[in-house]
């Protein structure tokens, strides 16, 4: 049976624990444990894209008095440290792994070739994605998107840090929010849902690409969400 081809996206902040900011080992060693897991099921092929918040944020820039490509630059180097640290974790658990960077940093990382990471990945060794897309003004959101579409990806598995799918209103602020089950990708466009940003959402929309939104905290649920159990809010161009 041919393998599916599928991208999670983790935020940078999950990496980091409780403290929110930097890596912290054991928080990184636990979600590698868990990739590996759905790894082990032998259904897919996964790439991953980490973001860089919990090393670099926007709004540090903002006080700072950063230039926004010079601040889009800075996380994005922040991207490929977490992507380095998720690395060594999968790793050590005997996992394949390759890293692969937008950015030209050749002695850490491979660059990104589409070519080349499709190779990768037809070894079923799990594919990394550091620094973004390579350009400023575009979220880790986008490039988890252009990364799928550009390799074939059926799905991007959105893992949240605490958020368990996609609500009409925040849950944490309005304890009367409702969860979605299934919506649309122009439902998400059209009510503006904070799933992703507008250019990643509209990329799958254009490329048919389906969005699981779902929460990583939660001991198994990277694996369940790949096995298909209702844990989370599924977003395609067809609502079932």
């Amino acid at each position: 049976m041919a393998k599916r081809r599928v991208m999670i996206k983790l935020s940078g902040e999950a990496l980091a624990g409780k403290s929110g900011v930097g890596i912290d080992p054991k928080t990184v060693k636990k979600i590698a444990q868990e990739i590996k897991a759905a790894y082990d099921l032998g259904l897919t092929e996964i790439g991953i894209v980490v973001g860089g918040g919990n090393i670099f944020r926007g709004k540090v820039a903002n006080e700072m008095g950063i230039e926004r490509s010079s601040a889009d630059y800075m996380g994005m180097i922040g991207t490929i440290l977490n992507a380095l640290a998720l690395q060594n974790s999968l790793e050590a658990l005997g996992v394949d792994t390759r890293v692969m960077s937008s950015l030209n940093i050749a002695e850490v990382a491979e660059p990104y070739i589409r070519r080349k990471a499709l190779s990768h990945l037809e070894k079923d060794r799990i594919v990394i994605f550091g620094g973004g897309t390579g350009n400023p003004y575009f979220s880790t959101d986008t490039t988890s998107a252009l990364r799928a579409a550009e390799l074939g990806a059926s799905i991007v598995y959105m893992a949240k840090n605490g958020t368990d799918g996609v609500y009409d209103k925040d849950p944490q602020i309005y304890p009367d929010s409702i969860k979605y089950k299934v919506l649309t990708h122009q439902e998400v466009l059209q009510k503006e849902l904070q799933v992703m940003d507008s250019t990643a959402a509209a990329l799958c929309h254009d490329n048919n690409i389906d969005i699981y939104v779902f929460d990583m905290n939660q001991e198994g649920n990277i694996k369940r969400a790949i096995l298909g159990e209702d844990i989370g809010t599924m977003i395609n161009n067809k609502k079932e």
